[in-house]
């Protein structure tokens, strides 16, 4: 759960970026033109770094926090994850909102497709 909210920092433009590699030493990434890492044989991405991909681009995306990331899978050339996201905050924090996403990304770790399958309180037991 923490895994999502560690070695991330805010950039002058307001959009997150992760300041550890995958091997959880500070580095800094190497950028294309279009802003993310390029990578040689992106193929053959490993999956840890898919979801942080995932993670980084969905908090990006909906403007709230990725509290956990419960699902990942390789379809061919494609990957799903699936992610628990913070959308409303409240106290006591029992009775905060989650949504569940389901997010396609392709080889290169670009979204292709995002959608909430799941809205919920946190005290909610179980899955519907």
């Amino acid at each position: 759960m923490a895994e999502s909210k560690r070695g991330s920092s805010k950039s002058s433009s307001g959009k997150s970026s992760s300041s550890k590699s995958s091997s959880g030493r500070s580095s800094s990434k190497s950028s294309s033109s279009s802003g993310r890492s390029s990578k040689s044989g992106s193929n053959n991405r490993r999956p840890r770094e898919i979801v942080l991909e995932a993670v980084s681009q969905v908090q990006e995306l909906i403007g709230r926090p990725v509290e956990s990331v419960t699902g990942m899978e390789k379809d061919g050339s494609e990957w799903r994850v699936t992610v628990e996201v913070l959308e409303l905050e409240r106290v006591p924090n029992t009775t905060d909102v989650l949504g569940k996403y389901e997010v396609t990304l392709d080889k290169e770790g670009e979204i292709t497709s995002a959608r909430r399958t799941r809205r919920y309180h946190r005290a909610e037991a179980g899955e519907d």
